[in-house]
């Protein structure tokens, strides 16, 4: 007998034009499990109503999981924590290589010593039974204020095997931070490495939590005494190993609603806020990338980018559910390509800042190799991408010529290579599929969402955009008036990014504000930026809610969007882009890429004692203004979008310096100030030539 169901959908059916198997199935509607409700199918993502009542088809989720949120890994539904993955990793991988190092031998790197997963196990069990050993219990934090090494890992696994929280400290985030950050979130215990130990002693009697500090590479008989009174034990990482060994403790296994990690954004202004994120949020959102992404036991991953950040910490968590083994760098990132070769890993994962001069790099290279070669790339080029794009297999013969030498940049093996934390330009991410002939995919996430939010799959040969959600959460773009942002924008709607599912954070640690500030009463996480759904349910991300300002007419600018148009300058290694409601034209300061800016130069014939007199040049600010309007017309900016003035500057935008955030995005209110005699000097000059352009 038919169900009430399937007469609706028959009565829906017999409403719709009939179609041909040749026909875009986009608009088809189909039969969903969900007791007879109905969904509409789009080739990477299906669309729901959020509410039946209004009958608005705005939610997003994965067309790999369109009826149920994924949870947990479908194949292993038993995960429920951090510590089940890695017991899941320890029986089915013991023997497996999983943590290496470079070894150092008379002074000189040597080749990568590994540690298996049976033996980081025991070695995790030693750490956790110390730390117990020592008064830590369940609910503690313990914090890590070191760069990524083999420790880091161990450390973070005692944490989930004994239910202590892990809090990680960003050894760029400078002392004041790290003080606040012990103090906010009460930590116990610190792990951190001699470089480190100095500037914890020095603000040690203002951590009054603190009980135990363990130097990661430290000597006991190096380390300082330290004052009884101040109740704080001082110890090697390799006597509290031994320690544990000696007095081990059952695991305190966590549950997935547990507390795993309190992740601090260092965010562009203000005191760090700490996301909580739960044993439940951390799998939730590894075992929906495991659907789309699939890792083996043979697979090796090269570890740089900072443990510190939500970004790394998810791929270390799939690694270790595929028996992944992973490959330290050795701390320094002008080391990295020498570590590359050494290491030769098959999974690589990076920034669009790395990318970029990956990029500029080959093309510098391709162009100053002579005319017959640069023919010979450009045709190899051509060919493959045509092949690529038409979903064919290219000729080996361009990989023999002209690729493989690239390819063996980055030691030869890679088969798939990721990007996140912000955009990559589309004419990269071609490049690099071509020139390394592996996957390359492009995620967008946060710290409040486990990380990845969307990403694309496999075989979508269209760049610019972020791909379809996560199979984890679901998707859905808010209207936001004031920035002419709507879902009934044309072609595409758009609007804000909202995410809701197993992997949002429980909210801010100690500050229930700012978490109502970004979780609605329906669950839904406001993200601050801005998107629009592209045929198929993929994501593009065109806009930031929260840098926007508006210009003296009226006009809204986003600096980043523009920033990532004249990123692509070869003058360029790093723009800021600024304007206000007082000036009705923008500026920026751009840090120089010094060997371009001196090739230019010589070319020129121009005559400068240093590249900070070079800066100053006329003709070398008109040069890069120019190439900067070239750029800005080919991808479309609008009038007011274009640069007016531009100051060059010698030295690199950097944490150090106070104007990037550790994720490499620009403190804008920080370079304001830093910049501020530049801007107005521009502002000025602008004013001189043409009262009309600068000020309304």
């Amino acid at each position: 007998m038919e169900s009430s169901a399937q007469r609706r959908l028959k009565a829906i059916q017999s409403h719709l034009l009939t179609f041909s198997t040749d026909d875009d199935p986009a608009s088809i509607i189909i039969p969903s499990q969900t007791a007879g409700e109905f969904y509409q199918g789009e080739k990477y993502s299906v669309v729901l109503p959020e509410k039946l009542q209004t009958g608005k088809w705005n939610v997003y989720r994965s067309a790999r999981s369109p009826v149920k949120l994924v949870n947990r890994f479908p194949n292993h539904p038993e995960i429920g924590t951090l510590h089940d993955n890695f017991v899941h990793a320890v029986d089915s991988f013991p023997d497996y290589k999983y943590l290496g190092t470079r070894v150092r031998v008379d002074g000189t790197v040597g080749e990568y010593k590994w540690m298996t997963y049976g033996e980081v196990s025991n070695a995790r069990s030693a750490i956790g039974s110390a730390l117990q050993n020592y008064g830590l219990s369940k609910g503690m934090s313990v914090g890590l204020y070191f760069i990524n090494r083999p420790e880091w890992i161990v450390v973070d696994h005692a944490c989930s095997a004994y239910s202590f929280i892990s809090v990680p400290l960003y050894d760029t985030l400078g002392p004041d931070a790290v003080k606040y950050i012990v103090n906010h979130a009460d930590v116990q215990a610190v792990f951190c490495v001699p470089e480190t130990l100095n500037s914890l002693l020095s603000f040690l009697s203002e951590i009054p939590t603190a009980r135990v500090i363990v130097v990661v590479g430290g000597v006991d008989e190096h380390l300082p005494s330290l004052p009884q009174a101040s109740g704080v034990k001082l110890i090697s990482y390799s006597k509290l190993l031994s320690q544990g060994r000696a007095r081990l403790q059952p695991f305190c296994p966590p549950t997935p609603d547990d507390i795993a990690t309190i992740c601090y954004t260092s965010g562009t202004t203000g005191t760090p806020k700490g996301a909580v994120l739960t044993h439940g949020n951390l799998i939730a959102s590894a075992a929906g990338m495991s659907i789309p992404t699939k890792f083996h036991p043979t697979d090796v991953y090269i570890s740089y980018l900072p443990l510190a950040h939500i970004y790394e910490r998810a791929n270390q968590i799939l690694s270790v559910y595929y028996g992944v083994a992973v490959g330290f760098y050795q701390g320094d990132n002008l080391k990295l390509m020498d570590d590359l070769l050494a290491l030769r890993p098959t999974i690589f994962c990076s920034v669009p800042r790395l990318y970029n001069r990956i990029y500029a790099g080959i093309i510098n290279a391709v162009k100053t190799s002579g005319a017959l070669k640069e023919r010979l790339f450009n045709a190899a080029y051509s060919s493959k991408k045509q092949a690529i794009m038409n979903g064919r297999n290219p000729s080996q013969i361009w990989d023999k010529l002209v690729f493989n030498k690239i390819k063996a940049k980055l030691g030869g093996r890679v088969r798939f290579m990721g990007s996140g934390a912000s955009p990559l330009s589309p004419d990269v991410m071609d490049f690099l599929k071509v020139c390394f002939g592996c996957q390359v995919i492009e995620g967008y996430g946060m710290t409040e969402t486990s990380c990845v939010i969307c990403s694309m799959e496999e075989g979508d040969n269209l760049s610019g955009h972020v791909g379809s959600p996560n199979p984890a959460c679901e998707v859905k773009l808010v209207d936001v008036p004031e920035m002419n942002y709507t879902s009934e924008d044309q072609p595409y709607p758009r609007g804000e990014i909202c995410v809701r599912g197993p992997i949002v954070f429980k909210g801010y640690f100690k500050d229930e504000v700012q978490t109502r500030e970004v979780i609605d009463d329906d669950g839904w996480l406001y993200t601050g930026d801005i998107g629009l759904w592209l045929p198929g349910g993929r994501l593009k991300i065109i806009d930031r809610k929260k840098n926007i300002f508006k210009l003296a007419q009226g006009e809204y600018i986003a600096p980043e969007k523009i920033e990532n148009v004249y990123a692509k300058c070869k003058f360029v290694a790093q723009c800021f882009v600024y304007g206000d409601s007082l000036n009705s034209c923008l500026v920026a300061v751009v840090s120089v890429d010094p060997d371009v800016l001196k090739d230019w130069a010589s070319g020129e014939g121009l005559k400068y004692e240093d590249l900070g007199q070079l800066c100053k040049h006329p003709r070398a600010k008109a040069a890069v203004l120019s190439e900067m309007d070239a750029l800005g017309r080919e991808a479309g900016l609008r009038g007011f979008e274009f640069v007016k003035a531009v100051t060059l500057v010698p030295e690199p935008f950097t944490v150090e310096n106070g104007l990037l955030t550790p994720t490499f995005k620009v403190k804008r209110p920080q370079a304001k100030v830093y910049f501020e005699r530049e801007i107005g000097e521009m502002y000025s000059l602008l004013s001189k030539v043409d009262p009309a352009q600068s000020k309304l």
